[in-house]
């Protein structure tokens, strides 16, 4: 009768102890979490400014730049806030529906991080190897073609795999070890088989981040290809194909590190496991600005443009004046 009603029992609440291990150093936590939030913030907002405000970056690889950055901007704001404030004051409650929620945004905008990045690969494919064609495949109607299976693949995993982990009992402890709501980080508490949530999530990790890297990868190899058959000097073409993959496959690396890291014996802490789920939505974040903003000729002509116009803006108050 005892382990019935046991059974029955579920929390509603939960208290995220991510880095507990720590102990009186994880306040200072707060300084690097703080400052790679604040870069991600400012870098991504700059981005989408001059892309929604300039007409010349209104192409659509700048245009595919931009959701980029909206969805770097937003993800860390789903949980880093929480995160800081759990590092200062000890603020670590959440509920089950707010937890379920926060993984839902968390997970679904997370997957747009390599979906993205795989439409990208589809914008350069037209751009270099297919030039003649370029504006009518990456006109709108053509390329919501390429667009729509990547949508609905990744609306119906994330759906699944927060309805099986909300449908869990849970009544192992009601502390979370780690900073935000990972699904595995929630699912590990249930006190119920948990071989489907198990299997829905490493489904999930390798139909939409592994298999968009592979398609990214491809592409690149193709254009690459192309590039080299072709004997043009193409440096700049070559030198920004490296780098994406050099960026999509250590963001991947993070990423499967971190889902793996649960499901397989390892000799990983806590803390390691956490640090790894934070970084491989952290780092994209901070580093995609520079990667896909910066060195991109027609949005860095555009920002020092506008850095020129605020220098020059002082001057004429001055001589008004």
């Amino acid at each position: 009768m005892q382990n019935l009603t046991i059974q029955k029992f579920s929390f509603i609440a939960f208290k995220l102890s991510g880095f507990h291990e720590l102990g009186e150093w994880r306040p200072f936590l707060f300084i690097p979490y703080f400052l790679m939030f604040l870069l991600s913030t400012l870098s991504n907002s700059i981005l989408i400014y001059l892309i929604v405000s300039k007409r010349a970056l209104h192409s659509p690889m700048c245009v595919l730049i931009g959701l980029m950055a909206v969805v770097d901007l937003s993800l860390p704001i789903f949980f880093v806030p929480n995160m800081l404030l759990s590092f200062l004051f000890n603020w670590n409650g959440i509920s089950l529906v707010g937890c379920l929620i926060q993984m839902f945004c968390l997970h679904y905008v997370g997957t747009f991080q390599s979906t993205l990045l795989a439409w990208m690969a589809v914008d350069r494919f037209f751009a270099i190897c297919r030039p003649l064609y370029y504006h009518k495949h990456m006109e709108i109607p053509t390329f919501l073609k390429f667009i729509i299976v990547p949508l609905i693949r990744n609306v119906l995993l994330i759906v699944t795999i927060v309805s099986l982990a909300g449908k869990l009992t849970f009544c192992v402890t009601d502390e979370i070890d780690h900073c935000f709501c990972e699904h595995m980080a929630l699912v590990q508490l249930a006190c119920g088989d948990i071989s489907m949530n198990n299997l829905v999530g490493l489904l999930a990790a390798f139909l939409i981040p592994t298999v968009d890297f592979i398609f990214f990868t491809l592409s690149y190899i193709i254009m690459l290809a192309s590039v080299l058959k072709s004997g043009k000097s193409h440096l700049k073409a070559i030198n920004t194909c490296v780098t994406h993959i050099i960026v999509m496959a250590v963001t991947l690396t993070f990423a499967l590190i971190a889902f793996l890291s649960y499901r397989i014996r390892n000799n990983f802490s806590s803390s390691t496991r956490v640090f790894l789920s934070t970084m491989y939505l952290l780092f994209p974040s901070c580093f995609n600005p520079i990667i896909y903003g910066v060195r991109t000729k027609e949005i860095r002509e555009q920002f020092l443009k506008c850095m020129n116009q605020i220098k020059v803006l002082p001057q004429c108050c001055n001589a008004a004046n």
